[in-house]
């Protein structure tokens, strides 16, 4: 019995190394790094102070931008995934099963920077609106600024969460949706009170990862907005590029992970919740 287990071990052996050198330790370290004063060594919060003090807004306008884009990901992903189940207009269908999938396979810095050249006061989106002659020149505006990055996240995540909740939808009877329209509800009535409960814990699964994807990201708030506030991401760079600061940027970064944990948290209980009352 001891031998089968000692070759189990030796196959998964490289890939425990992996996770061990790229993830573990360096976690550790970040975590003990974070919790450490650097003149004294011993366990300290002064980097969290420091933290707090400097980058509070950023804090707050990470939980922002993050919060609505993935409210604004779930309400898009929702209606296109409605659309492509329960629309009775198959050219429609046709093309946004064509289209809406694009985003998906651009990584997050080329999308950084289509939108920088979308979404500028001289972009391609205002000077279609000006050549369609439905503002006037004088009324562009830049959205590289917080807009900008909700657009950029929802634009890229939408997608995924699509793809899952479409593919939930479709595996649902028919015959419950058609009984429903039988009845005489409409199809927006439909979606909400018949198909939405029966994929709600597969919008949830997309949500959580969008969540903590978006919460990950440092080209987008880079490149689109590089302004201030900013989102934690920029600010973890920033600490270590320009003054070589590694406890306040660990810091920030064990602050993400406790905003990820707490996400990641909430999706168990509601899991564990759901399983109880099955």
């Amino acid at each position: 019995m001891a031998r089968p287990s000692f070759f189990g071990l030796l196959l998964i052996a490289p890939a425990l190394a992996m996770i061990g050198a790229l993830f573990l330790y360096p976690l550790g370290y970040s975590l003990a790094t974070a919790f450490t004063d650097p003149g004294s060594g011993f366990l300290s919060l002064v980097h969290f102070e420091k933290a707090y003090e400097l980058y509070s807004t950023d804090i707050a306008f990470t939980l922002f931008i993050v919060i609505v884009s993935t409210l604004l990901t779930a309400l898009i992903s929702i209606i296109i995934a409605g659309i492509l189940t329960l629309s009775e207009t198959p050219w429609l269908v046709t093309a946004l099963r064509n289209l809406y999938r694009w985003p998906l396979f651009i990584p997050f810095i080329v999308a950084a920077q289509c939108m920088r050249t979308f979404l500028a006061k001289n972009g391609l989106m205002n000077n279609s609106l000006v050549g369609l002659g439905l503002m006037e020149p004088l009324q562009a505006t830049s959205f590289l600024d917080w807009r900008g990055i909700i657009i950029t996240f929802v634009w890229k995540q939408v997608p995924f969460v699509t793809l899952m909740l479409a593919g939930a939808m479709a595996s649902i009877d028919r015959a419950t949706i058609e009984a429903g329209r039988n009845l005489g509800a409409s199809r927006l009535r439909v979606l909400i009170e018949l198909v939405l409960p029966q994929v709600a814990q597969t919008l949830l699964v997309g949500l959580v990862l969008s969540f903590v994807t978006m919460l990950s990201v440092l080209s987008v708030p880079m490149m689109v907005a590089g302004s201030q506030p900013t989102m934690l991401t920029v600010d973890m760079a920033f600490r270590i590029n320009s003054y070589g600061d590694y406890g306040t940027a660990n810091a920030l970064g064990v602050i993400s992970y406790l905003i990820a944990g707490t996400v990641a948290w909430i999706y168990l209980r509601h899991n564990m919740k759901r399983e109880a009352q099955a």
